[in-house]
This record gives structure tokens, C-alpha cells and sequence, in this order.
């Protein structure tokens, strides 16, 4: 009996989704007794407190004025030659490390991370984040043959742990050459957490040593939320001077945080290394797996970007409404961890960004739990997902308190 027409490596694939299932929950349960007794705290993009999906007013004025040939039209494989620049300082802004860089527009953030994966390891290799991360990490490697490892975020003490980073990074370097390491910060997704300065000028003498030892490091800095990150600002990336060439930093940048764009699918990776040949080779072999995965990307929403950022004012209210947004996020967050400590509930450092995580020994029974509540988080396998980004402050108060007593109901605190 014929039972798959699928390659060996496809079969058995399905799109399932933590954050998407959940959120398919939250929006039946509102179907059924109200939007307005329903918590979503699920969706990873910022809604206004009468929980509509923001777009920032300057993208939308800009991107509605944009003639319909220029929203369109084919936009080049790597991307227009102005965005490409614009990006860039787009994204280092005043902290643009020394050294030669270049950049190729990708399918949004996550474009960024499916070609690192494709292009700098090789089928059957690890590729190490933390033990809290983004979901797709995994499916991208999945997809590609490769293996998502990680190592432990937090020590006993609740900071960077350093010791298990570099221990899994060595067992990495024992059995491959390219050694791809995620890090996911400032404002990290899952947890709001933040690599201090001093944090960084560690994990890249490591990377120094390495090189040193003839391995290649590829280190992807996932800065999607780096907008919203407050004072943990851009500083560490001026870090990225002066590394050894056997170094490759490669930061993805996202529009659909930046400029509230998410289903316009634009993104950038941006290459920074001491070698220029590095960076030739950066540029060509990228937009070569650019035109054999998507082709091209929204050349809207590039003509966007280059508009916003090359007019004064237009830039200045683009900043100043991404503040806005990331004061009103913030606010959420206080409430949520300013009340988890009231209550006892334990959280993981949260700086800034999206989202708060809850330890859990079985978040899926947790967030179950809260249902009958009509409160919907995002079970994840160390823990439980909070959205600050989308959950009015309205509705945040009490939230923490609800969490805990779930937990106690069956029996994880």
C-alpha cells in the first residue's frame, strides 16, 4: 500500500506551532464568550490598548503614498542598492563596528537565519542557541539536516552562563569546523533578557581563542527587537571591530518589529568581518541562496525603509513613534513583574522587549490550566510565554497572580 510520496527527509513533517495553536485558542475562546473577557498574551507583535495591530503611523503614511509601480515591481535578488546602505545604518545607527560589512535583503528575520544555517554549516552539523529560544530555530535547522543544540542561558545566579556556553561550544568545535552560534540579544525573545557589555567582551575572547585554534566562528547576533530594547541600546556592537577573520559576524535585522511590517517579509543580513574577501564571498553566496529559496523580496517595503531613513523628519517621527510603543510595552511589563513579585511567582530577568518567561516543569499543563480563566500564554518546553507586546495594561493587572494560582492547582508551585 503507497502510504507516502514524500522523500525520506520530508516525510513526517507537519507546520505545527506552539505560539500559533495557542493563539487559534484565544481567538475561539473570544468567538464564544467575548473579546473583551479574553486575555491573548500569545501574538509576538504590538497591539494598541484597544488590542488592534499597530502600524506606525509614519510606515503607513509613507508606505500608502508609495506609487503602485514601486510597491509592484521586482525589487534585485540581494536587494535595492539603497536599502542595502540604508539598512545598515538603520540598524548599527551611531555604533556601526570598523571593518567591512554588507548586507542582503532576506524573507524577514527569519530569512536571515534560514541562510546562515544553509550556507555556514554543513548537513548533520549542531548549531547552539539557549536553552530558551525561538521555535523556529529548531524547524530551521530541522529542515536542513542540521541539529539544534544549546546550552544553559542562565547560572544558579540568574546571569549569563558562561561555563556552559563555552562547554557546549567546545564540544561543537571537537567534531566541526564552522561553529554557528545564535545569540539572540539585546531584548531577547523569549525572555526580555540582555548580554551586558561585559558579557559580550567574554563570549568574543572566547571566540578569539577559537580562531586562534583554526576554528571558523559564525556568530548570528539576532537583533529582531533591538528597537525596542530601551538603554540597552547598540553599544556591543562596536565590539565587532577589529576581530580576527577567522570570526564572521552576521546580525539579522527585521522590518516587522522595527517598522511594524510583519507580513511584508523583509529583513536583512548584515555581514561584519576583517576580511573583505570574507565579505565578497558573504554577499555572492547569500544572494545565490536568496534566488534559489524566494528569489526576491518586497520591494515596498525597501522603497519604505529608504524613504523614512533618508528624510530627517520623517526618521525622527519613525524613532520617536517606536518609543512610544516601547514605553507603552514597558508599562505592561512592569505590571506583570512588579505584581509576579508580589506574588511570589518566579520569572527570568526581563530587561526589555516582547516578552517574560515563566519557569515551568510543564507549561502545557499551566497554560491548560489557565484557560478556564479564558487567559491564553504560549507553553514552551522550559517555561510559559508572556506577550507584554500585545496584552492591554488593563488586563495585565492580576495576570501574575492568576498564573500562579494555576500552577498551584496542579501542584508546579
Amino acid at each position: 500500500m503507497l502510504t507516502s510520496m514524500a522523500a525520506p527527509q520530508a516525510r513526517g513533517k507537519k507546520a505545527g506551532d506552539a505560539i500559533f495553536g495557542a493563539n487559534r485558542a484565544a481567538v475561539e475562546a473570544a468567538a464564544r464568550v467575548g473579546k473583551e473577557f479574553v486575555t491573548n498574551a500569545t501574538i509576538g507583535a504590538i497591539l494598541d490598548e484597544s488590542e488592534k495591530l499597530v502600524c506606525l503611523p509614519t510606515v503607513k503614511k509613507v508606505y500608502q503614498s508609495l506609487p503602485m509601480e514601486e510597491i509592484i515591481s521586482y525589487a534585485p535578488i540581494a536587494g535595492l542598492p539603497d536599502f542595502l546602505r540604508d539598512v545598515q545604518d538603520c540598524c548599527f545607527g551611531d555604533c556601526r563596528p570598523e571593518g567591512y560589512t554588507a548586507a542582503v535583503s532576506t524573507s524577514g528575520g527569519t530569512g536571515v537565519i534560514h541562510h546562515v544555517i544553509q550556507n555556514y554549516t554543513c548537513p548533520g552539523d549542531d548549531v547552539l542557541t539557549s536553552d530558551w529560544y525561538w521555535g523556529a530555530y529548531s524547524a530551521l535547522c530541522d529542515d536542513n539536516g542540521r541539529h539544534l543544540r544549546t546550552y544553559k542561558l542562565f547560572d544558579d545566579a540568574l546571569k549569563f552562563n558562561h561555563k556552559d556556553f563555552q562547554e557546549q561550544v567546545n564540544r561543537m568545535a571537537a567534531r566541526q569546523e564552522n561553529l554557528v552560534v545564535i545569540i539572540n540579544s539585546p531584548a531577547h525573545n523569549p525572555t526580555g533578557y540582555s548580554l551586558t557589555g561585559d558579557d559580550w567582551d567574554q563570549v568574543l575572547d572566547f571566540f578569539r581563542y577559537l580562531a586562534g585554534k583554526g576554528k571558523h566562528v559564525i556568530l548570528l547576533a539576532d537583533v529582531a527587537y533591538i528597537d525596542y530594547a530601551g538603554d540597552q541600546g547598540r553599544q556591543f556592537f562596536k565590539k565587532f571591530s577589529g576581530l580576527p577573520e577567522e570570526i564572521l559576524v552576521i546580525v539579522g535585522y527585521s522590518m516587522s518589529k522595527s517598522f511594524t511590517m510583519y507580513g511584508q517579509r523583509l529583513g536583512a543580513m548584515i555581514g561584519v568581518s576583517s576580511s573583505q574577501s570574507v565579505i565578497q564571498e558573504f554577499s555572492d553566496i547569500n544572494s545565490y541562496t536568496s534566488r534559489a529559496t524566494w528569489s526576491n523580496n518586497s520591494r515596498g517595503a525597501m522603497a519604505c525603509l529608504i524613504r523614512i531613513f533618508e528624510d530627517p523628519m520623517l526618521r525622527s517621527s519613525w524613532k520617536a513613534e517606536q518609543q512610544e510603543y516601547y514605553r507603552l510595552t514597558k508599562e505592561r511589563a512592569d505590571i506583570f513583574t512588579s505584581e509576579a513579585k508580589q506574588e511570589g511567582l518566579p520569572i527570568l530577568p526581563y530587561q526589555a522587549g516582547f516578552f517574560i518567561s515563566v519557569p515551568s516543569s510543564d507549561s502545557a499543563a499551566a497554560c491548560s490550566e489557565l484557560h478556564k480563566e479564558n487567559i491564553f500564554l504560549v507553553p514552551l518546553k522550559a517555561g510559559i510565554r508572556i506577550a507584554a507586546c500585545a496584552v492591554p495594561c488593563s488586563k495585565m493587572h492580576g495576570m501574575a497572580g492568576k498564573l500562579k494560582k494555576a500552577m498551584e492547582n496542579i501542584g508546579q508551585i
